[in-house]
């Protein structure tokens, strides 16, 4: 099978030694495998999200980032609580659709697809809604590429003295942020985004303090994320039920990758010259961005198609041909494309697209 480049926001491309990783079996209940590599991860991961490790421990949870979110909605919401879900996308939406899978008290502040969520908004619905205990974002909405001001949010949110849950999933380990300088409580991502493994798994990164209040409150066995983090903390890495052990594995030689990238910082630094040169070429040749470049991440770009007519299934095959796996568009507002900047894809990559682009036909 010919390979090609997935510029897409996960799964994404992976280096070579990433895949390689994956080559040896594993036992879920041997030292080797839950010491030195799920109890490595976790720790690394804590480090990665603040200078504060004290404050915070990690959970990994088997399945997509949509469980993660799902298990800490149903493991963090009492019906003692009420959820603000601030939603500007398909994945604000998807948090509703879970608080009403389990009968959570919530509220919904919807903006607009193409609109970054309003602090001042928030400020003002929390100003007059004072039986709100917690609020939930997410900082990167794939659905269009745009980043959400989550440290306005979360200087908003602190203020009112409320929890704070982020969805992650598109940002962290790509993006650089601090948990505890923002005082988010709980944060979510997954082992395919910008860490840059391969999809199976996804981790919750809490405040200590704040899981120790989830005990008991989760309706479901698989998602309760206070047991998974007892287990493992009293297991040195032990989890539940059957870990994917091939996947942890390679992501803990993405997490190494990422190091010897030098951290946090230089991934985003590549990211966004990805991004750059994507749009500075793009833009060249007649497509525009459906977003202002203030409020666009680096993560994914979402593109107008060019003209009327524009066949995107014909467009995404040529360039598959070629060796590009692109996304199709997921707003209902525009018809759009999106092209992600994040794996183990580089500029010369992107120049390389451009190229292409300009041989096909559309």
């Amino acid at each position: 099978m010919k390979p090609y480049l997935l510029l897409t926001p996960g799964p994404l491309t992976t280096s070579e030694t990433v895949k390689e990783a994956m080559m040896t079996d594993w036992c879920t209940w041997d030292a080797d495998y839950n010491v030195h590599i799920v109890e490595e991860i976790r720790k690394s991961l804590v480090a990665l999200a603040t200078t504060a490790t004290d404050e915070y421990t990690s959970v990994l949870l088997q399945g997509s980032g949509t469980y993660c979110v799902e298990a800490v909605i149903g493991s963090v919401i009492t019906p003692k609580h009420k959820l603000l879900i601030l939603s500007n996308g398909a994945y604000g939406d998807r948090m509703g659709h879970i608080a009403e899978y389990h009968g959570i008290n919530y509220d919904m502040l919807a903006f607009e697809e193409t609109e970054q969520v309003s602090v001042d908004y928030v400020d003002d619905y929390l100003s007059n809604n004072s039986d709100i205990t917690h609020v939930a974002v997410v900082h990167c909405e794939t659905t269009t590429g745009i980043l959400n001001p989550l440290k306005e949010i979360a200087h908003i949110v602190k203020l009112h003295n409320k929890k704070l849950i982020v969805d992650a999933m598109s940002s962290f380990g790509g993006v650089p942020l601090d948990m505890y300088e923002l005082g988010i409580d709980f944060m979510i991502s997954s082992a395919n985004k910008c860490i840059q493994g391969v999809p199976g798994f996804g981790f919750i990164i809490a405040r200590k303090s704040e899981l120790l209040h989830c005990k008991g409150v989760s309706r479901s066995l698989s998602l309760d994320i206070y047991d998974q983090w007892e287990t493992m903390e009293k297991g040195h890495g032990k989890w539940r039920f059957t870990s994917p052990t091939h996947v942890v594995r390679a992501f803990k030689q993405a997490l190494a990758e990422l190091e010897e990238e030098g951290g946090v910082a230089a991934r985003h630094k590549r990211y966004c010259e990805n991004h750059r040169i994507l749009v500075e070429e793009m833009r060249a040749l007649g497509f525009k961005t459906l977003l202002p470049d203030e409020f666009q991440s680096p993560i994914i770009t979402s593109f107008l198609y060019p003209k009327a007519g524009f066949d995107f299934n014909s467009f995404y095959t040529q360039l598959k041909e070629k060796g590009f796996v692109i996304y199709p568009g997921k707003i209902s507002q525009a018809d759009t494309f999106r092209i992600g900047n994040i794996g183990d894809v580089h500029p010369e990559d992107f120049a390389r697209l451009i190229e292409v682009v300009q041989q096909t036909s559309y």
